[in-house]
């Protein structure tokens, strides 16, 4: 399964971890490089923003990213990634 985690903080990453040790593919975003940078040397995806989150070039396997993140973040990363 494929998810795409927004907000990397103590919560987020260990939440990521966590579905990665599940063999999730994950594909992170955060207000913080650093953050988003740790996560992929540990195989995660980053995303360098919101837009990009929900790319299917930031997928392994083509398809597009579901988000976990509240609706209103969630529907900006959707609407932002398919409007080019």
């Amino acid at each position: 399964m494929q998810i795409g985690m927004i907000g990397l903080g103590r919560m987020g990453a260990n939440m990521v971890r966590r579905l990665l040790e599940g063999s999730h593919e994950c594909v992170v975003f955060d207000r913080v490089p650093a953050a988003v940078d740790e996560l992929a040397r540990e195989k995660a995806v980053g995303a360098s923003s919101l837009a990009d989150l929900g790319s299917p070039r930031n997928s392994r396997s083509g398809r597009s990213t579901t988000s976990i993140a509240g609706r209103a973040v969630a529907s900006w990363a959707w609407n932002a990634a398919t409007a080019s």
